[in-house]
């Protein structure tokens, strides 16, 4: 597999990255995690939107999906439209969700650009057999494992520390991790973000061979993140930034 990095600003989009967004390639299908604000015009430096062939919506905040509104477009008007569907799949209430977003009335909302799937435990998408497991934030929110062959990457979301992240990342290459609050700050909301020791401590407890930090605020730096999230994991630590492509 190949990740390339699309946006990794945490919350909202940074002066130098989108939001959150990355790209999944193998056996030239290109699966798509979150498409956030900002991310869509990014992602076309990378994959025109015919190409798409997935994309999977960690959750309904709009720095994770709300480029769909701009998908919806492109994929609605652009040229060699129509094109086929693009599978979309996400938490419950997806469809109604984006149909609201763009204010379009819920049937028949995007469904004629957009085949809206509600994820699974598990569920084959193009070459890639993908696990999501639920996590901790304010709204439903999914952490997803995406395998192919023998290599495995684990990709966060937004969620609070939980045993279930841990369970799924078990034994993966990659742990794709938030990093959306400072350490030992006791402002720190409980239930929502990860802190750099939370997203060590995680990657430790689950035997990941390496953890790249992502969803860094624009308020913070991502190299400070990093470096505090080695205080709790001994392995290869690696930070997203825009366009950065990892070979997995």
């Amino acid at each position: 597999m190949k990740l390339t990095v699309i946006g990794c600003s945490g919350s909202v989009p940074g002066p130098d990255s989108a939001a959150s967004s990355y790209l999944l390639t193998a056996e030239g299908f290109h699966l798509i995690l979150d498409l956030g604000s900002g991310a869509l015009g990014s992602l076309q430096r990378h994959v025109a939107v015919p190409e798409i062939g997935a994309i999977g919506l960690s959750h309904l905040h709009p720095d994770h999906c709300m480029d769909l509104c701009g998908l919806y477009v492109a994929a609605k008007y652009g040229p060699g439209t129509p094109i086929p569907r693009i599978p979309v799949y996400g938490p419950p209430g997806t469809s109604g969700r984006m149909a609201s977003a763009y204010d379009l009335p819920t049937d028949p909302g995007m469904e004629e650009e957009i085949e809206f799937h509600t994820w699974q435990a598990v569920q084959q998408i193009g070459p890639f057999t993908v696990r999501t497991a639920r996590m901790v934030h304010p709204v439903p929110a999914y952490a997803i494992r995406v395998e192919h062959g023998n290599k495995s990457l684990v990709y966060t979301g937004d969620t609070g520390p939980n045993d279930a992240l841990i369970e799924l990342a078990r034994g993966a290459d990659v742990l794709l991790s938030e990093a959306a609050l400072q350490d030992n700050d006791p402002h720190n909301p409980t239930d929502l973000h990860l802190t750099p020791a939370d997203a060590g401590e995680h990657a430790k407890k689950a035997g990941v061979k390496r953890l790249i930090i992502t969803h860094v605020p624009p308020w913070y730096r991502r190299e400070t993140q990093a470096q505090a999230a080695a205080r709790t994991y001994p392995g290869p630590i690696e930070i997203a930034t825009p366009h950065a492509v990892f070979d997995i």
